[in-house]
């Protein structure tokens, strides 16, 4: 999966990290980040998307699920998506980026491997 994720770092200028994880927030793969710094993302990532999930219910109308979420800070843009079954693409991107090359990239790449990206739910012996 790592060369998807380079073409994504690759396409987008201004990409600094790039995450897959599970919806529990485990890292299942990372490009342009050290290990350690990819499981902080990929926690925090479990928590923002368990918050956005449960702001989603609020929509009347919606399935409550979360497909997007951007958060604009001082010095950059990050990115959580749904990727999959149980499974979320992060990216987080210096404050130039384009955030519709963005986007649009983060949705093809979606596409394109989103059943590779599929974590299969942990059970009791996976746990112990």
């Amino acid at each position: 999966m790592g060369w998807m994720l380079k073409d994504l770092a690759d396409g987008v200028p201004q990409t600094r990290n790039i995450v897959v994880l599970s919806a529990d927030g485990l890292r299942m793969a990372q490009y342009g980040t050290d290990l350690d710094t990819a499981d902080r993302l990929a926690a925090a990532c479990a928590g923002l998307q368990s918050l956005a999930a449960a702001v989603a219910t609020e929509l009347p109308h919606g399935d409550g699920r979360m497909r997007l979420v951007v958060i604009e800070m001082s010095g950059g843009f990050f990115y959580l998506m749904a990727a999959g079954a149980r499974a979320y693409l992060a990216v987080l991107a210096d404050e130039g980026v384009d955030a519709g090359l963005m986007g649009a990239r983060m949705r093809d790449l979606v596409a394109r491997i989103g059943e590779h990206l599929s974590a299969r739910p942990r059970d009791d012996e996976q746990t112990a």
